[in-house]
């Protein structure tokens, strides 16, 4: 089987089942963003598998999640005429906020707001969540224009609070300073 199929080379793509649209549909924006998130969660997964055996629940969570991701693609895929209630549910949500509940009971109370960074796994998941606020933004904009499963909006919005916990478990556990802004001192200058 060839990877090229030359289908597409008019701005064309379809979706499950066959209906053609356009490459730039909400839709395909939608969930080639989730695609673009699924991605760099690999780069996650890779990350913390070098810290060993400290971040094997972290790295469960994230196959998982890669795996919803995957789910959540194909609910966005699938034509509103064809859409039987969606592969995602409140389940995959409440999942969500279970763990995040485990994960922030393990870190220090967040009393100032930090910045993207510490430990490149957590850069990482830092990037990966600002990859899924923009799909949760799209499915925003999708869900006024298209009937869309409305869990996958609940979903990302969780998901992305999930990798701002996981971002911080991973510095605490490897003992890496989280970056924080400090408003009551002036910004250092750049030399």
């Amino acid at each position: 089987m060839k990877i090229y199929t030359k289908t597409g080379d008019e701005g064309q793509t379809s979706l499950i089942y066959g209906q053609r649209v356009a490459k730039d549909d909400h839709r395909v924006e939608t969930y080639g963003t989730l695609d673009e998130a699924n991605s760099v969660l690999g780069i996650v997964a890779t990350s913390l598998r070098e810290h060993g055996a400290i971040m094997n629940d972290i790295g469960k969570i994230i196959l998982r999640v890669q795996r919803d991701l995957f789910d959540l693609g194909r609910d966005l895929a699938t034509p509103e005429d064809r859409q039987s209630g969606g592969f995602v549910t409140a389940a995959h949500v409440e999942q969500l906020e279970r763990v995040i509940d485990r994960l922030a009971a393990e870190t220090p109370p967040l009393r100032q707001f930090i910045l993207p960074g510490g430990a490149l796994a957590a850069s990482h998941l830092h990037y990966a969540r600002t990859v899924v606020r923009r799909a949760e933004r799209l499915c925003v904009g999708l869900l006024r224009d298209q009937d869309v499963n409305v869990e996958i909006r609940r979903y990302l919005n969780r998901l992305s609070d999930l990798l701002f916990v996981c971002a911080r478990a991973v510095n605490f556990r490897l003992a890496v300073a989280e970056p924080v802004v400090d408003f009551s001192a002036p910004p250092e200058e750049i030399e």
